[in-house]
């Protein structure tokens, strides 16, 4: 049957999102050692892995992982809402953001006030989200596949940081159909997060075709889901999971021709 609609992820599939997390990384890396004279290099790496390492440890983390949200971005979401949930994660959050740079000066010795943590948690959050940008080609793409096949957007997090990055990519006008996995309580690689997107285009498993860069989640929930895949394979954000993509790529331009193939 032939392919009707398009379903594609958002984070590091449309939007860069770890290259950009490591840049601001090291922005306040080097904020650091001009304030605090930290060594800029050890600073981004130790951050990076406490943020990791008290995400894990995090009373919200059963939640973060149901629907999908970060260690690093639990440094910079609002996480409004009023459900217990989203309540209780954006408590810890705050309190999360502080202790991560609090932990990254003590392993440098720097042992200073909660004030200048609370300032690099800020520049953190204030310097991610302007550095918010595309892959390239997104654009473009979105802009050749809209007259030809239904487009939508299926992304695992919470509602208020997905809808907020959704509104600076510029790419909202071209979806049909937008799914969060925080809006639905479900994310991927569940397929009724997927079942639901494929009941508001019209469109059967296999009318769709699914493109993403989780191999857990994009993946192998359009395998669950009965929906043709496409991996795009993005470097520092690869993961190993028991899943085979009906197609690889490593850039956004190659899949106009893989659409062809397809019948």
């Amino acid at each position: 049957m032939a392919i009707r609609a398009l379903l594609f992820d958002l984070d590091d599939t449309l939007a860069v999102d770890e290259a950009v997390s490591h840049e601001t990384f090291a922005h306040v890396a080097a904020v650091a050692s001009a304030r605090f004279e930290a060594e800029p290099d050890r600073f981004a790496a130790d951050a990076m892995s406490i943020a990791r390492s008290l995400w894990a440890e995090g009373e919200s983390r059963p939640f973060c992982r149901s629907i999908g949200i970060s260690a690093f971005e639990c440094l910079w979401g609002g996480f409004t809402g009023d459900s217990p949930e989203l309540t209780a994660l954006r408590n810890w959050a705050m309190a999360y953001r502080v202790e991560v740079f609090a932990k990254s000066l003590a392993v440098q010795e720097r042992n200073i006030s909660e004030d200048a943590a609370v300032m690099l948690s800020l520049e953190f959050a204030s310097t991610r989200r302007a550095r918010q940008r595309l892959l390239p080609g997104a654009r473009e793409l979105m802009t050749e596949l809209a007259p030809s096949y239904k487009l939508a957007l299926l992304t695992n997090g919470a509602p208020d940081l997905q809808r907020e990055k959704i509104a600076s990519s510029g790419l909202e006008s071209f979806f049909q159909a937008i799914a969060v996995s925080g809006e639905h309580g479900v994310g991927k690689p569940k397929p009724e997060i997927f079942d639901c997107l494929l009941t508001e285009l019209g469109v059967s498993g296999n009318e769709a075709v699914m493109v993403g860069n989780s191999l857990e989640r994009d993946i192998a929930g359009a395998r669950n889901a009965g929906i043709r895949s496409i991996w795009i394979r993005i470097p520092g954000s690869e993961e190993q999971a028991e899943v085979t993509p009906d197609h690889t790529i490593t850039n956004l331009a190659e899949i106009p021709a893989i659409l062809k193939e397809l019948v």
